[in-house]
């Protein structure tokens, strides 16, 4: 028999869940079974398999020790990069700038080194997360970047952290603010692009329509021209994304004839290689909270704005060395 008592981290979610992460060798058949046969209860009483677990709730399972054999200790973020720039801190939450090239997590090619795995190397090291005494959470990622792209990215240090930027990203009341470089002298200094998205899950890509369609997504970009260099036929322009869908920015600036400098994916590749660059000139540099009353426990970060001061192209820009 094995006991579990329920911390912070591990309230209020399912008990089929909480069983299934944290007693990942038990077969999901005999889980249910053992709820319904009372050899898995909570609180010395029978439970339901959707009972939410509530913070101090003790979880006994009368089960075969060999569900509960753990593979010899290598965690998953050992042979990460200890590298990780912060931008914010606090008991609750990181802001992070992840630079281009890094993933935010794991993919069937690259498993070690990824943003998330040097988040839980990090606060192992510093003691704040310790996999061994955590039944079932470990710190998350609440947004993500692509590869290619740099900028900020939360990631929350407990559960209830987590549940909250996640809900309040859904809300859309998590602002980020975008700096690009595109092809071309913009004309109008500002302006709201609009259109509708149809993703090609196949292709990893998207297409641009000006009306709509049953398969599309509506899309909204607002965009302000920072400065033109005409030398070099560019703009840098700041971008606010009013809705979120995949490739926006890059396919939608595209869509008008002004594809990202360094986007082989939208742009021109011969555009590219005349300027010599590789790297898709993206940031989501800025990152404003405007919490609603359900922001809880992180109210107190409601009307804070953090920016990326440093974003690698916009000195070269400005002075005309890109």
């Amino acid at each position: 028999m094995k006991s579990f008592v329920i911390g912070k981290n591990d309230a209020n979610q399912r008990l089929d869940k909480f069983i299934s992460k944290s007693v990942p060798n038990l077969p999901k058949t005999l889980m249910y079974k053992y709820i319904r046969t009372k050899r898995i209860k909570v609180n010395r009483k029978k439970s339901d398999i959707a009972a939410r677990l509530q913070e101090g709730d003790v979880v006994e399972m009368y089960i075969n020790d060999e569900f509960f054999v753990k593979s010899e200790t290598r965690y998953d973020f050992s042979g990460a990069s200890s590298k990780i720039d912060i931008i914010y801190e606090d008991e609750n939450l990181l802001l992070l700038d992840k630079k281009v090239g890094l993933l935010c997590h794991p993919d069937d090619k690259e498993y070690i080194d990824n943003l998330i795995a040097r988040v839980k190397k990090y606060l192992y090291e510093k003691g704040e997360y310790d996999p061994d005494k955590e039944n079932s959470f470990t710190p998350a990622l609440v947004n993500r970047i692509d590869r290619n792209t740099g900028g900020i990215v939360i990631a929350a240090k407990n559960a209830e952290s987590l549940k909250i930027l996640n809900a309040q990203m859904k809300e859309r009341n998590l602002k980020k603010t975008y700096l690009c470089v595109v092809h071309g002298v913009m004309e109008r200094k500002s302006g709201l692009l609009e259109g509708w998205l149809v993703k090609d899950a196949q292709k990893n890509k998207v297409r641009i329509y000006t009306r709509p369609r049953d398969d599309a997504k509506e899309i909204r970009t607002k965009y302000k021209v920072i400065e033109n260099d005409t030398k070099n036929n560019l703009s840098l322009v700041e971008v606010d994304l009013l809705t979120g869908r995949t490739h926006q920015i890059r396919a939608h600036f595209a869509s008008i004839g002004h594809p990202l400098l360094g986007d082989g994916k939208y742009g021109t590749n011969d555009l590219n290689k005349k300027l010599g660059y590789k790297k898709q000139f993206l940031y989501s540099y800025k990152l404003a909270f405007e919490l609603d009353e359900n922001a809880g426990s992180l109210n107190y970060m409601n009307g804070r704005v953090f920016t990326v001061d440093n974003v690698w192209f916009v000195k070269e820009f400005k002075e005309r060395k890109l």
